[in-house]
């Protein structure tokens, strides 16, 4: 049977090995003790025998424990399901009848993981499980308060805010004080627990030891009942504040408190309509808990969400087959599993075995736990898992992480955790259409050579929540506009988007004059490509344009090139378009180096310069030539001259200088000495004797600056050397430009402007 490969972990992490085994059971013993009021209790809460309550808790850590793929996770009967157990119960009319149903239950549950159904754990939003998290931390604080002061009325299980008994957690806070309703001596056990664990967790010594704190707070605790019980009188503590668990009194009477399901209610549709909806809520709050406790795992390992769909289905239908309620992965004890230091799920399935031995060999040594050392571990659980860093963390991922969080919380706070979820999730939802109606798509203003387009990327997945946004953009293209909708990067486009864009490029389109562009549609959208707007140098704009003007477009491309918003071009359409003749707008004298490719530095395309490149960017009479044809013959109106930042060619004739050697001698290479002296002419050789015995930053600068004087001199020579160019200078049909490129950065620097305009800005 295949599960999701991201559970699988190498052997040394997959299961329990001697190094981990002493933190297991210590975490597991822990879990113990915080699951075994709470399966009494929240049987009680959901009109259940209290043994049912227990049996899903030694079911949940043995059976599920032993089949998921979880090694944080624990398993057991929720607080979540209450309602739900006490509704179908009554409906049915026998406890019997209802574990029929959870045997179903759990069957589906098994179907629902060999569908894969658990990838549905991947749309819950982090803000909305961060908030679930929170919410269970502040009602664990709430409803513990109570109990750390010995006020022990209200079910453990009731984890909702607003009780069927049309009270809440704050009245019952306030009912005990009112009826100063207060043990002295479970009150100072729960407030020495409390201050224990906090001491103990701020000295990192005792917080980084092998025996967790909240064992020891059991058994302080044991002891101070034993100790208040020996002094007598009022200090004695009552069994109402202690554990409480069925006690039998031989073999045969303790397999007696085990139910078996109704067989005879096959026939009954409730009984499956209650299978049907125990396996639906069951297995999201599984999905639900499963990723918040993955989220505390100190090793962030991702727990095989329909693996656990499967285990919840076993542990179920073994529930339901031994009289126990239903079970999911829980949060409490989850959490409280990787507090008390757990490494693998070999502590669930201990807490398991421990809650079975324990009920059935030593009920009466658990009844000596007092609720008030218990509310006291899960109180400092509660508050790790609602801190205010988590707070903070969201405040500041912004609105859209933080409302949907804070919003969460009350929900689940005030309601219960499914109905909380939900509106969580509803929330989350809303922000995401409403982000989609204001800003679906992105919108581009490009400046090409034909004119200015506006260009809508389409995102990946275009659905008919896009459709009003998009339509937006469409009105506002100006009347004779030209718009591309570029669907390069889609996957898919909603049947209501393609007729909103086919309509506006068969009517509205015509009727504004406005030039209709299209790119990547697929072909099941019987939509080909259609570039309107010219993307390539022509004749006509080649006469028309001044050298200032060329000289813009080349810095403003590169502005798109450094920050990586390079235009959208038809590059069939341009091979086409020049394969004839050729009308490019410059002409770069460039260096060889790998990293200075000039048409990708300026962002132009097929046929919109020439480039002629050798090391260090220096100039010869083949060069030259070069230049004169591009400007001369073919009509370019703009030369520059490129040099960039830590070119090797003007490093090794700076080290050659120093060095006072040729480059013959240092690398065998005749025709390298004739490069490296036309760069050396730029050399200050007085303060290269220095370059040497400096850091290396003040090399590189020394270099940068050499690369710089370099370009300086190569536009000299090109004028100097080449009549024809001069003289098209001159008569400013041809004006000629240095820069410096940073290979660092990629923003270039203009050194000398021989335009008809002023240097545009640029950054340098």
């Amino acid at each position: 049977m295949h599960f999701e490969g991201k559970g699988h972990l190498s052997p040394q992490t997959n299961g329990s090995s001697l190094s981990t085994l002493p933190r297991d059971l210590l975490a597991g013993t822990v879990v113990f003790l915080v699951a075994l009021p709470l399966c009494l209790g929240i049987a009680l809460a959901s009109d259940a025998p209290l043994f049912s309550g227990l049996v899903a808790g030694f079911i949940g850590g043995i059976v599920v424990g032993l089949a998921s793929g979880s090694h944080s996770a624990v398993s057991g009967p929720a607080a979540g399901l209450t309602a739900v157990v006490a509704a179908q119960i009554a409906s049915l009319g026998s406890f019997e009848a209802f574990l029929l149903a959870v045997v179903l239950a759990g069957l589906i549950q098994i179907g629902l993981g060999l569908a894969r159904a658990g990838i549905l754990a991947a749309f819950f939003p982090s803000s909305v499980i961060k908030g679930l998290l929170a919410a269970i931390g502040i009602i664990i604080i709430l409803k513990q308060i109570p109990h750390l002061f010995g006020w022990d009325q209200d079910p453990e299980g009731e984890m909702r805010f607003f009780q069927p008994d049309k009270e809440n957690t704050f009245t019952e806070i306030v009912r005990m004080v009112e009826t100063s309703g207060a043990d002295v001596s479970t009150t100072i056990i729960g407030l020495l627990s409390l201050a224990f664990l906090i001491v103990w967790d701020r000295i990192p010594r005792l917080k980084k030891s092998l025996i967790p704190a909240p064992l020891l707070v059991v058994i302080i605790a044991v002891g101070l009942v034993k100790l208040f019980e020996w002094l007598g009188g009022h200090w004695k503590i009552e069994q109402i504040h202690l554990v409480t668990v069925p006690v039998a009194g031989s073999f045969d009477e303790f397999l007696g408190f085990f139910r078996s399901p109704d067989w005879s209610h096959w026939n009954n549709p409730a009984v499956y309509l209650a299978a049907v909806t125990i396996a639906a809520v069951a297995s999201l709050e599984t999905l639900l808990n499963l990723e918040a406790v993955d989220k505390l795992d100190p090793q962030q390992r991702n727990s095989p969400a329909s693996r656990e769909l499967i285990a919840q289905g076993i542990g179920n239908t073994t529930a339901g087959l031994l009289g126990g309620i239903p079970i999911t992965a829980v949060v409490i004890r989850g959490s409280v599993n990787v507090n008390a230091g757990a490494k693998t799920k070999a502590s669930a399935v201990f807490h398991g075995f421990l809650l079975l031995g324990c009920v059935a060999l030593l009920p009466a040594i658990l009844n000596l736990i007092p609720l008030a050392a218990l509310a006291a571990i899960l109180l400092a659980t509660g508050f790790k898992l609602a801190s205010m860093t988590l707070f903070k963390q969201m405040w500041r991922g912004g609105r859209y992480q933080f409302l949907p969080f804070v919003l969460t919380v009350v929900a689940i706070v005030l309601t219960d955790l499914l109905i909380g979820v939900i509106l969580g999730l509803a929330i989350a939802a809303g922000f995401i259409l409403w982000s989609n109606a204001r800003r679906p798509i992105a919108r581009i203003l490009e400046k090409h050579l034909g004119g200015e387009v506006i260009h809508i990327e389409l995102a990946n997945q275009v659905s008919f929540l896009n459709r009003a946004a998009l339509s937006r953009v469409l009105d506002d293209v100006p009347r004779g506009g030209h718009v591309l909708i570029d669907a390069r990067n889609t996957n898919y486009i909603d049947p209501d988007v393609l007729d909103l864009i086919r309509d506006f490029q068969n009517k509205t389109a015509p009727a504004r004059g406005v030039e209709f562009s299209l790119i990547g549609f697929q072909d099941r959208y019987s939509m080909q490509d259609r570039v309107q707007y010219m993307d390539y140098s022509t004749r006509e704009l080649q006469e028309a344009v001044t050298p200032g003007q060329v000289l813009q477009i080349l810095v403003e491309g590169n502005e798109r090139f450094r920050t990586n918003r390079p235009l959208s071009r038809n590059i069939g359409q341009m091979v086409k378009a020049t394969a004839i003749s050729q009308h490019p707008l410059a002409v770069v004298l460039g260096c060889i180096d790998s990293r200075t490719p000039a048409e990708m530095i300026f962002d132009v395309g097929v046929g919109d310069i020439f480039v002629t490149r050798v090391a260090g960017n220096v100039t010869s009479r083949k060069i030259l030539g070069s230049i004169e044809y591009a400007c001369a013959v073919a009509g370019a109106k703009l030369i520059i001259v490129l040099g960039h930042t830590r070119c090797g060619a003007v490093s090794a004739a700076v080290d050659l200088t120093c060095a006072g050697k040729t480059a013959a001698e240092t690398t065998g290479c005749d025709n390298i000495d004739e490069l490296i002296t036309d760069i050396q002419q730029s050399i200050d050789r007085d303060v290269c004797l220095s370059v040497p015995s400096q850091p290396a930053d003040q090399k590189e600068s020394f270099v940068n600056d050499v690369a710089r004087q370099n370009v300086l001199r190569s536009v000299e020579l090109v004028r100097s050397e080449s009549m024809a160019l001069d003289q098209l200078i001159r008569n400013g049909r041809v004006a000629i430009v240095g820069m410096m490129y940073n290979v660092s950065t990629g923003e270039i620097e203009i050194l000398t402007n021989g335009t008809d305009s002023p240097t545009p800005s640029v950054n340098s």
